[in-house]
């Protein structure tokens, strides 16, 4: 199978008017094999899994908030990169989950083909399911590189999305609470 990829990226650069035996592209091949093989990890990986590896009982009821999970992935239409940040937040209902599991949740998949827009119900879904809280909120904000670099060429264009489920939807209170905290400019000193 490597050898099959490494040969249809040699092919890809000849199409492309390249050399693929020009001294720097020699290893291009291998590379652009084991990035992809990277960048594409999270078939590989079961949100579900990693959520339920580290779920702990608790009595908090008050919202549990992770903001600013940085991320990249690959945009499936044209396989040029997605950079951003995620907001993840939930209401515990008896469980809460490790907070490390949370942004490895993320790269699970943002370490796919993605839509933003399917990526952010995909996050919010995940926790819905594992930790049945009282609600959840996801927040994506990307840079899209189709928009940046090809295309409309809009440099420093942003998305965002959300995805709400349970008392986010239900309450405009938690919901206000919730874009208050992930807007507000903090500045933490540890």
């Amino acid at each position: 199978m490597q050898e099959s990829f490494e040969g249809s990226i040699k092919n890809i650069l000849k199409i492309i008017g390249e050399n693929p035996k020009r001294e720097g592209l020699l290893k291009t091949p291998e590379r652009v094999h084991k990035a992809l093989e990277f960048l594409t990890s999270g078939y590989k990986e079961s949100p579900t899994d990693v959520l339920n590896d580290a779920l702990f009982a608790s009595s908090n009821n008050e919202m549990v908030l992770m903001r600013n999970i940085e991320f990249y992935s690959l945009c499936e239409h044209h396989l040029l990169p997605i950079i951003g940040r995620v907001h993840v937040a939930y209401i515990p209902n008896g469980k809460v989950v490790g907070l490390s599991k949370i942004p490895r949740m993320v790269n699970i998949y943002a370490h796919r083909l993605q839509i933003q827009e399917q990526m952010t119900e995909q996050i919010a879904q995940a926790i819905q399911d594992v930790i049945a809280p009282k609600g959840v909120g996801v927040v994506v904000e990307a840079r899209h590189m189709c928009v940046e670099m090809r295309g409309v060429q809009k440099i420093n264009s942003t998305t965002t999305t959300s995805a709400l489920r349970g008392c986010f939807i239900k309450n405009a209170d938690t919901r206000r609470e919730f874009f208050s905290l992930i807007d507000s400019p903090r500045e933490t000193h540890f």
